[in-house]
């Protein structure tokens, strides 16, 4: 067989990433970016429908396939955002992320999306990242938080809270291609943080911000632990501990 036609066979590599409602945008776009500069893959942005999806600032997403016309995808990616709240309960996402899971290579997420994932008893078992002010709502669903920008467990990847969708990106590139072609993407994008204040971590933030970030935040994260408990109790997974 000729070097073109081993090309030619070579399958490309399928990424499907989920968007919804209300999802944050950046979630979404800066693993897009990594994602869709990647040899040899295909990037396939999924939704319900193919009308325009409202992020949570209000830009306009346009999906490019509905979910169930997606094809067979060696990557399932969802972010997080308000919109996660009804996601998680949302039948048909659950459905399709159930389905489609014992297919790929790798499970993924960035910040809330690993919410998502968890309520399809995808991270049961598992160590994973979320949003700093959602850890505790993992738990119900059987995974271990880890407050970490980037948490590997065997083929799940799930980053930490918007920004790190960028880290997470960047390291699946790594996986897939090599240190040094993921070193050379960063370096395209002149991905070097050097943030004005040191607030980004509760770790570093001072604890009066901290506090009053997570009192801004609290009707939001009581409403996904609620939503997590209700789903908990449904597949009986008791108190959200594995068994």
């Amino acid at each position: 067989m000729t070097a073109t036609n081993t090309a030619t066979a070579r399958a490309p590599f399928r990424i499907g990433m989920l968007i919804f409602p209300g999802m944050t945008s950046l979630d979404f776009a800066g693993p897009l970016d990594v994602f869709a500069r990647m040899p040899d893959t295909q990037v396939h942005v999924l939704a319900k429908t193919l009308e325009p999806v409202v992020t949570d600032i209000g830009l306009r997403e346009l999906p490019s396939m509905r979910m169930d016309d997606a094809p067979p995808l060696d990557l399932l990616f969802v972010g997080g955002g308000p919109g996660v709240n009804m996601l998680m309960e949302d039948a048909q996402t659950i459905d399709f992320l159930s389905e489609r899971a014992p297919q790929a290579q790798w499970i993924t997420s960035v910040c809330t999306g690993a919410l998502v994932l968890g309520a399809a008893g995808l991270l049961r078992g598992y160590k994973a990242a979320t949003h700093w002010a959602a850890m505790e709502v993992l738990r119900h669903f059987g995974a271990e938080p880890v407050a970490q920008r980037v948490v590997i467990d065997r083929n799940r990847i799930t980053g930490g809270g918007v920004t790190a969708g960028i880290d997470f990106a960047l390291t699946i590139a790594a996986r897939l291609h090599g240190d040094l072609r993921a070193q050379g993407m960063q370096l395209a994008m002149e991905y070097a943080p050097a943030p004005p204040f040191d607030t980004g971590s509760p770790a570093t933030a001072p604890a009066d911000l901290v506090a009053r970030v997570r009192a801004a935040v609290a009707p939001s994260t009581e409403a996904r632990m609620a939503a997590a408990r209700r789903i908990a109790r449904r597949h009986g997974w008791t108190d959200g501990i594995c068994d």
